[in-house]
């Protein structure tokens, strides 16, 4: 499978990196709108830094994959969809659900595979906990609790870009509810600026948690910070009827010691490349498995939508201060 990339940057990098991983696919050419930068990466990986519409009217190439700025994923779908390629396209779709809702109706037809790049299902602590859930191992599911805390918040030109914390940051977190619980029928969001003020004269928050309420009972709690001194804390829990399922986080080594004066172990991990990079590649080998093997999508554009509706339903209820309902939402377009 011949593989084109949209993007030089870190995330770019990181893909890159997987694509070359899988011996199924082969990375063919990069473009980005910083020509320095595809440059190098292609001149890394030994491929041509070619245009975007180069890439796309060349029908030897069956894939591409989309890392580059958000401002630019729902226009790239979209052409990938008119040249009859396999897309690969991380998170979120776009910044305004209305486009992202456009973005899902025009791909409805297409007969390739598309995916979304929620990567924190592929991890492997995560897919073994979700692979309990489903087997009835707790019996029935009652309270998720999702915890993400970044260790030091990003500067405040990208968080001025960013579409807020929702959309930006805690949407790995709805998406990981949906994976684990489905959509929820409300959402309860609380937020405030604790980390840093320049955040807030920005128009964001830094400290968030949100309750989701499912229509059978069952609840769900996002906790996000942009800052965790120790390290990068990314942490699942489920309580059921018959017990309980914790994926913990990775940490920086498996040492513990045990002494007089207490128990003590190492750090998390320190950035989220060091945390997911099995997922990264994971996530890689699945989409490779839809395109040459026919497997299922493990990540749709469907889920793209839905945890851009759960943000712009949080967003809606931390303005008004009140629960909001999420079916809307899914029929804005």
């Amino acid at each position: 499978m011949k593989v084109a990339l949209f993007g030089a940057g870190r995330i770019g990098k990181v893909h890159a990196a997987s694509i070359k991983m899988d011996p199924r696919s082969e990375l063919v050419a990069v473009t980005d709108v910083m020509q320095e930068a595809a440059e190098a990466l292609a001149q890394d990986h030994g491929i041509e830094a070619r245009g975007a519409d180069d890439i796309l009217a060349d029908t030897s190439i069956d894939a591409i994959l989309i890392a580059s700025s958000t401002n630019t994923h729902s226009d790239l779908i979209e052409a990938g969809v008119k040249a009859g390629k396999a897309i690969f396209c991380e998170k979120p779709i776009d910044l305004s659900l209305e486009r992202a809702l456009q973005v899902s109706a025009t791909a409805a037809n297409h007969d390739k595979p598309m995916m979304m790049g929620f990567n924190r299902r592929f991890d492997p602590n995560f897919s073994a906990l979700k692979a309990a859930l489903d087997a009835g191992e707790i019996g029935s599911s009652e309270l998720l609790s999702v915890t993400s805390y970044d260790p030091a918040p990003p500067p405040v030109s990208y968080i001025k870009v960013s579409g807020g914390l929702y959309r930006d940051m805690m949407i790995h977190d709805f998406d990981m509810c949906s994976f684990l619980f489905g959509m929820p029928t409300t959402v309860t969001a609380h937020g405030s600026c604790l980390v840093d003020p320049e955040i807030g004269a920005a128009g964001d928050i830094d400290t968030a948690v949100v309750v989701l309420s499912y229509a059978d009972g069952r609840i769900a709690t996002i906790r996000n910070s942009r800052r965790a001194p120790y390290g990068y804390d990314q942490r699942v829990e489920v309580l059921g009827s018959g017990g309980a399922l914790a994926a913990d986080n990775e940490l920086e080594n498996t040492v513990v010691k045990s002494t007089s004066a207490g128990v003590t172990s190492a750090k998390p991990v320190y950035f989220f490349l060091e945390r997911y990079m099995r997922a990264f590649s994971i996530e890689w080998s699945a989409f490779v498995d839809a395109v040459v093997d026919g497997k299922a999508v493990p990540a749709t554009i469907q889920d793209g939508v839905n945890a851009l509706a759960l943000a712009e339903a949080a967003n809606r209820s931390l303005a008004e201060g009140r629960p909001v309902e999420v079916a809307p939402f899914l029929s804005e377009a």
